[in-house]
């Protein structure tokens, strides 16, 4: 409940019409017992913890991620209105959308097909018997999105960005990288071996005999295993360097000359120009694998690949051992979602500015972006107030700097220009055709950006989505209408929560332009180091102190997080508070904060971020995070950043001993 003090006081008065309220922290989130200035993520949001526990289903909870799952409960009620109406034109959004959420809903009709749906591309991989046979069947899968071996899709030129070419990524992994294949660590070797009973189970379940589920399982995991040996890792695929290697089509033929490119680029409608090759060693093993794998291990690893994507769509025993292995063993989930949500996120990933479309018609009024549109230019002007008054960066690289942040482009809510799904067939009773069809239509509108200049309408998350990012290339920060919600952001909050929670989320994906990869991208987005010498040195010596500080970061005993895997994020997080106190700062001159709650405004600043950061995160999905995820867990998110600024020490009057005080601060912007 969020009502305050000075809420309250408002209700009570005659004049409520007249007046302006401000919303201030959750209160009751707050854990008195624990003490600010020594556990601040405890302190902030711990009491929340305790009462609400991780739900079965979810991986992590806090109130973010409770806003994100409730925007999913208005899509279902958005969807279930809908699906009221049966007369929309066909072709409609309205049609589409609500037509696929009934056919995904109904339950009975997919478990009543088993496996069915999925037996003529496995009657096709089946029936491989030459190499033409085998590049067909890989390009077929790649149409649904099956990636096996390599993905291929539309990219921005790392050196001409405002054109679009294709990337030809590496893929192809069941488990969830590299290491878990090659580390030697007892976590790696059980997962190896729960993962090889796993696969072996699902195609048991597809009719395959025991015995020869067991010897399919085993030679695609070993094929897997020469595969992952050959990727780089996730530190490695931080460096865009690592991943810039463009090649023209006659080129990358002769590099891998037991494949087709010429037909491939054909099949997937792209056009023989230039490729980016992230990794060029990789496409190497690719060739060795055609070269000398047996068609049988083919085959078996083919299968694989269709079972494992199809799994989610398919029957209840199929998705329920889908769901055992990736979300209970490795992420540690109880409990599979309901169907309803599943058809939800469905809906949004494959219809999602359809549905996105009438989302924010429904739920994201003009004035709430209104709102975060000023939001986003006092942080702009914060961050270029910040590069100004930097003492270790020299004249010259400054300019190229505040030349970069004055061609940032905002995006906020939904896009101006919506995509049109009017060719994707959507019927109210075939599932996984609708899966089909979406699937289709996404990789075939992706690939046709090829060979053109690139569109700076587009979006790369959905209006709904709980989230925001950053792209180097575009030199744009994009903030979706489904995030801007309480705690991240309220019309009605006071300026502290406001830019103390989606305030400190600005600064974070402004500062993504400037944090170790986005410092090597230039106004133009063009991957180009536009520093002097001293400045990057002074720079690298700077972001060292924030990878050596999250180096020290345990998420439990023998388990730590990698520093220069979390740098990016991590940058993020303090550049972003900093920055998003200096805005705050300025938005006081003309709008003074007021105590709240006998809360100042830089206590509710600070504990807006903690409350907004303050996930419970499961164990297993710890593991995870530590192992390939940029971001550090929540309770890193919190601490780290903030025990590097003095004004959080001055806020809650931390002693230069207390744990949320570092001694060695560490600032970059």
């Amino acid at each position: 409940m969020r009502i305050t003090s000075l809420l309250l006081s408002l209700l009570l008065t005659t004049t409520l019409s007249a007046q302006v309220f401000e919303i201030g922290v959750f209160i009751r989130d707050i854990d008195v017992r624990a003490d600010a200035c020594t556990n601040f993520f405890d302190y902030a949001n711990g009491a929340w913890r305790a009462a609400n526990p991780i739900p079965g289903s979810m991986q992590r909870w806090s109130r973010r991620w409770a806003a994100g799952e409730q925007s999913k409960e208005q899509l279902r009620a958005l969807l279930d209105d809908e699906s009221k109406r049966k007369d929309w034109p066909k072709g409609s959004i309205d049609q589409q959308i609500s037509d696929f959420y009934s056919a995904c809903m109904d339950q009975a009709r997919v478990d009543a097909l088993g496996t069915k749906p999925i037996r003529p591309l496995l009657k096709q991989i089946d029936a491989i018997r030459t190499p033409g046979d085998l590049q067909k069947t890989i390009a077929d899968l790649h149409d649904l999105q099956m990636y096996a071996l390599f993905g291929v899709g539309s990219a921005s030129d790392n050196h001409n960005p405002g054109f679009v070419i294709a990337r030809v990524a590496a893929t192809g992994l069941g488990l969830p990288d590299r290491d878990y294949y090659l580390k030697p660590e007892k976590r790696f070797a059980d997962a190896r071996a729960k993962y090889r009973l796993h696969v072996a189970k699902m195609f048991e379940l597809t009719g395959t005999s025991h015995d020869a589920a067991k010897k399919a399982a085993d030679a695609l995991f070993a094929m897997e295993t020469r595969l992952a040996a050959a990727q780089l890792d996730n530190v490695a695929l931080r460096d865009p360097a690592a991943t810039d290697h463009k090649y023209a089509v006659e080129t990358l033929q002769k590099f891998t000359p037991h494949f087709d490119w010429t037909r491939y680029l054909q099949h997937i409608g792209v056009a023989p120009v230039d490729l980016n090759v992230d990794q060029p060693e990789y496409m190497g093993a690719v060739e060795k694998e055609l070269r000398t794998t047996p068609l049988s291990t083919w085959k078996a690893y083919l299968a694989w690949n269709v079972i494992n994507s199809a799994s989610r769509n398919l029957s209840a025993p199929i998705a329920a051992e889908h769901f055992a292995f990736y979300g209970k063993y490795l992420s540690g989930s109880t409990e599979m979602k309901p169907r309803w949500k599943q058809c939800v996120e469905n809906d949004d990933a494959l219809l999602g500015e359809a549905l996105g479309r009438r989302y924010v018609e429904r739920y994201f009024p003009p004035e709430a972006k209104a709102r975060m549109q000023e939001l986003v230019k006092n942080l702009l002007a914060a961050m270029g107030d910040t590069i100004r008054g930097l003492e270790w960066m020299g004249p010259e690289t400054k300019a190229k700097a505040l030349e970069k942040l004055a061609t940032f482009n905002p995006k906020v809510g939904y896009p101006d220009k919506w995509k049109d799904y009017s060719s994707v067939a959507i019927s109210p009773t075939a599932h996984w055709e609708n899966v089909v069809a979406g699937l289709e239509f996404g990789s075939a509108e992706d690939l046709a950006l090829t060979g053109k200049p690139v569109d700076r309408g587009r979006w790369g998350m959905t209006p709904p989505t709980s989230d925001a990012y950053y792209n180097p290339l575009l030199n744009e920060i994009v903030f979706p209408a489904g995030i801007l919600q309480p705690p991240a952001f309220d019309v009605h909050n006071a300026d502290a929560i406001n830019y103390g929670a989606i305030g400190v989320v600005i600064g974070h994906e402004i500062s993504h332009g400037f944090d170790d990869q986005g410092a090597k991208y230039d106004a133009q987005g063009r991957l180009n180091n536009w520093w002097t010498a001293d400045d990057l040195k002074r720079f690298q010596e700077r972001t060292a102190c924030v990878a050596d500080q999250f180096d020290n970061y345990f998420i439990e005993p023998g388990i730590h997080h990698n520093g220069r895997l979390v740098l990016g994020e991590s940058i993020g997080d303090l550049a972003g508070a900093k920055i998003a106190w200096l805005a705050f700062q300025k938005a006081q001159q003309t709008r003074p904060a007021v105590d709240i709650d006998r809360f100042t405004p830089a206590q509710q600043f600070f504990i807006a971020w903690g409350q907004f950061r303050g996930d419970e995160t499961r164990p297993e999905t710890q593991r995870l995070m530590v192992q390939g995820d940029p971001h550090p867990v929540a309770k890193y998110r919190v601490i780290g950043p903030l025990s590097n600024l003095p004004e959080f020490a001055q806020a809650f009057g931390c002693k230069a001993d207390a744990a949320m005080v570092r001694p060695k601060r560490c600032e970059v912007w």
